[in-house]
């Protein structure tokens, strides 16, 4: 510690199992993009809108593989950022950690406007200053230190996974098959797109990997805590959006922004509804608090490439946590949460498919450069293959957007 007690330029501490990077990653994926996209995505799609979930899970699964090799090489803060940094330079990676920070802290922003829509529906006052208020808790618990905001993922993640498989249980007897016909009535044209469109609903996944200098066994703990993550994700994503579009129909579910509990009032009642707004809010809290957490360490990687000011670098010495770059995430949380919903969710999925697509490219810029200190612990499979295929989704569906 400085004599003076002054932040200093510090590592992290590593606090973090199996079950933390879980329900980090899967707080980070759940959020607006399940209980406030269906029904946009809906009116783009039609029924064959679950399609276009499974195919965003697909191939957001292709580049973890990727990402997982990479951190498993280089396991530290600033995930991405860092090893394509390595890989391609400075520039591209001073270029991929801000859009990287500045995805995630979208996709946090996406889920204050959760919380503002499904708050609009509880009280007859402007909520926007109560959505304010939660974003300056937020940063509040990610200053207090990275264990507390871990506890605080774990609890509601696992509470929020126990809602939801209510909901599908319960509803699967509830669908309707005629709400399925036509099944892509705008053409499978209109369903890729919308896969590109609703790719933001997985776009946390990577970005844990920010977080793993404060991971212990990083090598085991990460393969384990993500792609468990994403294998979780995409199931309950696609029988929630089965469960949803076959209760409500075109009719009730185009342009819903609140379409999840609307189907369960429909089969569970006034407490249906309730509880799955109960749920909706916890995703979108989870959501808030994954993306100051992991957002935070890009700006303190970058410091400490001297790619912005040593400020950023600075971490608390005893809480162990990035203040300037926590507090500086914050208040750019704040800002873009009066962006409009559309243009929110086009600029965070064009930013996590961009970030997805250079992460394929570095596994393959480091594999043939052949490096000797390149040396990952767990490998992707079907090497090229998977890096070809997942960088040419990630073209095609940018293209769509």
């Amino acid at each position: 510690m400085h004599p003076n007690g002054a932040m200093t330029m510090k590592r992290l501490s590593k606090q973090l199992g199996v079950l933390d990077i879980f329900c980090i990653a899967v707080g980070a994926m759940v959020s607006s993009g399940i209980f406030i996209l269906p029904g946009v995505a809906h009116a783009k799609a039609g029924p064959a809108v679950v399609v276009s979930y499974f195919l965003a899970g697909c191939l957001m699964t292709s580049a973890a593989l990727s990402t997982i090799e990479l951190v498993s090489a280089m396991p530290k803060a600033g995930g991405d950022y860092f090893f394509i940094a390595r890989a391609m330079g400075p520039a591209v990676g001073t270029v991929l950690g801000l859009l990287s920070w500045f995805a995630l802290t979208l996709k946090s922003a996406f889920a204050l406007v959760g919380v503002w829509a499904f708050a609009e529906k509880f009280f007859a006052f402007d909520t926007r200053p109560l959505v304010v208020g939660v974003a300056v808790f937020f940063t509040m618990l990610n200053l207090w230190g990275t264990k507390g905001s871990s506890l605080f993922q774990i609890i509601f993640v696992l509470l929020l996974l126990s809602l939801m498989s209510v909901y599908v249980f319960l509803g699967l007897s509830n669908v309707r098959i005629h709400h399925y016909v036509p099944f892509a009535p705008y053409g499978w044209h209109a369903v890729l797109a919308t896969a590109g469109f609703v790719f933001v609903s997985y776009g946390g996944l990577l970005q844990i990997s920010a977080l793993a200098e404060e991971v212990k066994n990083p090598s085991r703990t990460i393969p384990l805590g993500l792609l468990s993550a994403v294998s979780v994700t995409i199931v309950v994503y696609c029988l929630m959006v089965f469960v949803t579009s076959g209760t409500l129909g075109a009719k009730s579910l185009d342009r819903s922004l609140t379409p999840i509990s609307d189907a369960a009032a429909v089969f569970m009642g006034r407490s249906g509804d309730i509880a799955l707004t109960v749920a909706a809010m916890t995703a979108f809290l989870t959501t808030a608090n994954a993306g100051i957490l992991s957002a935070s360490r890009y700006l303190l990687s970058l410091s400490r490439d001297e790619l912005l000011p040593t400020l950023f670098g600075r971490v608390h010495p005893k809480r162990h946590t990035p203040v300037p770059a926590v507090l500086t995430t914050g208040a750019s949380l704040i800002g873009l949460f009066f962006v409009p919903l559309e243009s929110l969710v086009k600029m965070a999925s064009m930013v996590v498919l961009l970030t997805q697509a250079l992460a394929n490219a570095c596994v393959v810029i480091l594999r043939e450069s052949r490096i000797q200190n390149y040396q990952p612990t767990f490998w992707a499979p079907w090497y090229p293959w998977l890096q070809i295929a997942s960088l040419a989704g990630v073209v095609f569906l940018l293209a769509e957007i």
